[in-house]
C-alpha cells in the first residue's frame, strides 16, 4: 500500500459571518418551532425544523393544488412564461441567500453551491422561454378526407419527490416543467435538505404563482405518503429522483392508477481515459466528475478505467489534484470538498476504502476520516482496484476515485456496460472517431466526451436499463407534464 499523506490536514471553520447570513435566511422562512430536525452536516447542529405532515395532510394538499390547477391550466402560455421569468428574476436576485442556505443544510462548499443556484435557475428561466413554444402538428390523412390536428394539454396534478444532493436544482428542474405546461404540483423535498425548496416555493408566491398551485410538504412517513398520494384519483403524474428499489416501488404504486412517471434512478457511471487523451484535460476532468457535490451525484464518476500506457501518469496527477483539496465546513473560506451528507455515508467511504485496500488496491490519498463532530472524509484516490472490490461494483456517492486499469478500447467498454445501470458515462480522447464511437457503445443516457460536467438545462437529462425512464431538461422534459392529443377534422370533397 502506497500513500502520499500520514496525517490529515486540519479542517477549514467556518466562516462566521457566512453561518450568521445563513441563518438569518432560515429565520425568513415560515418554519414551525418543533417537527423534523433539519442539521449541518459540518456541525451536526441542527438548524432548523419542518413540518412532519401526516397522510391526511398530504391529501389536503393535494386537493388545494387540484382546485388551484383548474384556472392555471386554462392560463395563457403568456401568463405562465411571464410568471416563470419573474420566479427567475426572484431567484436570480436571491442568488446569495439560496447559495448560503444551501450550504448550511447540505454541506457543500459555497462556490459549489452557487454554481447549483446558476444551474438550478437556469432550469425555470428555459421553461419560461419553452412555454412559449407548444409542440403540435397539422397533416392530412392519406385519403384526404380528413386533417389531423395534434395538440398539447396538461398531465393533471403532478407529485415530484426530490433528493437531498442539489436542493435547489433538482426541485427547479421539476417544478418549472410542471408549471409551463399547465399542471399544479406537490412537491416532497428530501427531509435532510428541505429548507432550499421552501425558500424557492416561497419566492415563487412572491413572484406570481398562485397561493395554493405548488404545496411542499415534509414527512417522515415516506411510505404512507407514497402510498396514499399517488392513489389519489387527483393524481396524474410522478416524477421521482432517488434510489433505483425505491424508484422500483414508486412504479408499482403509480402502475394502479396509471400514472405518467418520470424516474432518474441510480448511476454507476464509467469514466474511460484512453492512452491519447490529454493529460491535464483528463484529469482535470476527472477531478470534476468525482468531487463535484463531495461526490454526491447520481452521474458521478464511479469505474475510472484508465488504459496502460497513460495511467502511471494519470493516477500520479490526479492524486496530486485531490491531495491539495482543502476538507471543511462548507461556509469556510477556503473549503474545497464539504462535509457528506450524514456518518452513515462517512462509514461507508471508509468500509469502501478498507475492502478495496484488503483486496490489493494501493491507496495514494486519503483514505481516512476526521476526529470532529461533523461528516467529513478525506478525497481518496485508489489505484489497481479489484473489479471484485465493493468500490467497483456499488454507486459510491463519496469522494473516492477507484482506478481500474486496462488495455484495449473492446475490454474497456465491455467493462463499462457490465452493469444494469445506465445514467451517465464519460470518454477522453484526443481522436474523435474514438470518442464518437466508444460514446456510441456506451448504454447510457448522458456521455461527457473530454468534460466532466454534461448537465445543461438545454440537454434531456435521463438514463436507460435501471437508471430510470423520461428526461429532465430540454423540450423533452416538458414533454413529462403533456398529454398528445389529436383532432381528427372530416372534409367535405370540393366538386
Amino acid at each position: 500500500m502506497t500513500t502520499t499523506t500520514d496525517l490529515p490536514a486540519p479542517l477549514v471553520a467556518p466562516d462566521a459571518d457566512r453561518v450568521k447570513y445563513a441563518d438569518t435566511v432560515i429565520r425568513s422562512i415560515n418554519l414551525p418551532i418543533d417537527g423534523i430536525a433539519v442539521q449541518d452536516p459540518a456541525t451536526a447542529e441542527t438548524i432548523a425544523h419542518v413540518p412532519d405532515a401526516d397522510v391526511d395532510s398530504a391529501l389536503i394538499a393535494v386537493s388545494k393544488a387540484d382546485a388551484a390547477g383548474s384556472d392555471w391550466a386554462r392560463s395563457s402560455l403568456r401568463r405562465r412564461a411571464d410568471v416563470l421569468h419573474a420566479w427567475y428574476d426572484k431567484l436570480v436576485a436571491h442568488t446569495e441567500e439560496l447559495a448560503h442556505l444551501i450550504s448550511r443544510e447540505m454541506g457543500k462548499p459555497l462556490a459549489e453551491a452557487r454554481g447549483e443556484v446558476k444551474y438550478g435557475t437556469d432550469f425555470v428561466r428555459w421553461y419560461a422561454e419553452e412555454a412559449v413554444r407548444p409542440a403540435g402538428n397539422f397533416r392530412d390523412t392519406a385519403d384526404g378526407g380528413a386533417s389531423l390536428l395534434t395538440r398539447r394539454s396538461p398531465v393533471g396534478l403532478a407529485v415530484l419527490i426530490t433528493p437531498w444532493n442539489f436542493p435547489l436544482a433538482m426541485a427547479t428542474r421539476k417544478i418549472a416543467p410542471a408549471l409551463a405546461a399547465g399542471c399544479p404540483v406537490v412537491i416532497k423535498p428530501a427531509t435532510l435538505t428541505p429548507l432550499t425548496t421552501y425558500f424557492a416555493v416561497q419566492l415563487a408566491i412572491e413572484a406570481g404563482v398562485p397561493q395554493d398551485l405548488i404545496q411542499v410538504i415534509t414527512t417522515s412517513r415516506s411510505g404512507a405518503f407514497s402510498e396514499a398520494v399517488l392513489l389519489d384519483p387527483k393524481v396524474r403524474k410522478v416524477s421521482f429522483t432517488g434510489s433505483t428499489p425505491v424508484g422500483r416501488h414508486l412504479l408499482n404504486l403509480a402502475a394502479r392508477n396509471v400514472l405518467r412517471s418520470s424516474m432518474e434512478l441510480g448511476g454507476n457511471a464509467p469514466l474511460i481515459v484512453f492512452d491519447d487523451a490529454d493529460l491535464q484535460r483528463a484529469v482535470e476532468g476527472t477531478f470534476a466528475a468525482k468531487l463535484r457535490n463531495g461526490g454526491q451525484s447520481c452521474i458521478g464518476a464511479n469505474r475510472i478505467y484508465v488504459q496502460d500506457g497513460i495511467a502511471d501518469d494519470f493516477a500520479a496527477a490526479l492524486t496530486e489534484r485531490f491531495a491539495e483539496v482543502a476538507v471543511g465546513s462548507g461556509l469556510g473560506q477556503q473549503t474545497g470538498l464539504g462535509a457528506l451528507i450524514d456518518d452513515r455515508a462517512v462509514a461507508q467511504m471508509q468500509s469502501y476504502t478498507d475492502n478495496a485496500v484488503d483486496l490489493g488496491a494501493n491507496l495514494l490519498t486519503g483514505g481516512h476520516g476526521y476526529e470532529s463532530p461533523g461528516n467529513f472524509f478525506a478525497p481518496t484516490v485508489l489505484d489497481n482496484v479489484s473489479e471484485n472490490s465493493d468500490v467497483a461494483r456499488s454507486e459510491i456517492f463519496g469522494p473516492i476515485a477507484a482506478i481500474q486499469r486496462f488495455r484495449t478500447e473492446d475490454e474497456a467498454v465491455t467493462r463499462a456496460n457490465a452493469t444494469e445501470f445506465g445514467l451517465a458515462g464519460y470518454v477522453f480522447t484526443e481522436n474523435l472517431d474514438r470518442a464518437l464511437n466508444v460514446a456510441d457503445r456506451l448504454e447510457t443516457g448522458i456521455v461527457g466526451i473530454n468534460q466532466g460536467v454534461p448537465s445543461n438545462a438545454g440537454a434531456p437529462f435521463g438514463g436507460i436499463k435501471q437508471s430510470g425512464l423520461g428526461r429532465e431538461g430540454s423540450a423533452e422534459g416538458l414533454e413529462e407534464y403533456e398529454n398528445i392529443r389529436f383532432y381528427n377534422v372530416a372534409r367535405r370533397a370540393t366538386s
